[in-house]
């Protein structure tokens, strides 16, 4: 397979190499946070979904701060989904999410795993409104990203400008989801920067920023 504008994206990475590198030292640290903290970044991950990250951290911040997140119905969350989309459906997979930890800690259930595909694959089984993308998204947030991909639409962008996959797929099934995240980890290998560095590398270049 021909890769693309190689030379440029490598220049982007040494301009962001630390930047990136700091931003995952921190997500290795939220595991060791406790349990609010590691359902609000679930949560967080299960607003993303077609609506701005910005927006959806900053409702998460609040909803956190004004402990709704929590103990709040499902009418109270999706007051505080301002500009989310779908924000009927999210607001109802919060609160499934949050009865389907009722009697077990998120925690104690993630650290159950020592496989990051079993963990991904039980997320996706068990919480309502989590796809591999979503799964992937919250394992990286809480510091698990050596061997899944966040696959929205940035990165589908960028893999099509670099060569990696040949077109932009209409809808993304979990056979392609899979087929695609093995085509990422060769150019991982390839142009030899880790996986969880391109995600946010990516990121980066269409929003200017690294972030989450």
């Amino acid at each position: 397979m021909q890769f693309k504008d190689i030379d440029y994206l490598k220049k982007g990475y040494s301009e962001r190499k630390e930047i990136i590198k700091i931003r995952l030292e921190y997500f290795k640290g939220v595991i060791n946070e406790d349990e609010k903290r590691i359902f609000a970044e679930l949560c967080f991950c299960l607003l993303t979904p077609q609506s701005k990250a910005k927006l959806c951290d900053a409702a998460i911040q609040n909803l956190v701060k004004t402990g709704l997140l929590y103990t709040g119905t499902e009418q109270d969350v999706k007051d505080y989904l301002i500009g989310v989309r779908f924000n009927n459906n999210k607001a109802r997979y919060v609160i499934g999410a949050r009865e389907l930890f009722k009697n077990q800690s998120l925690k104690s259930k993630i650290k159950e795993f020592n496989n990051d595909y079993e963990l991904r694959n039980w997320l996706v089984e068990n919480i309502k409104g989590m796809g591999l993308k979503e799964a992937g998204h919250f394992m990286r947030n809480i510091g698990i990203y050596k061997n899944v991909t966040i696959l929205d639409r940035h990165i589908i962008k960028n893999l099509f400008k670099h060569g990696v996959i040949e077109e932009i797929p209409e809808t993304l099934t979990e056979k392609k989801y899979l087929e695609i995240e093995e085509k990422m980890k060769l150019f991982s290998r390839e142009i030899g920067i880790p996986i969880e560095e391109i995600d946010l590398l990516f990121w980066s270049e269409e929003t200017g920023e690294v972030f989450k």
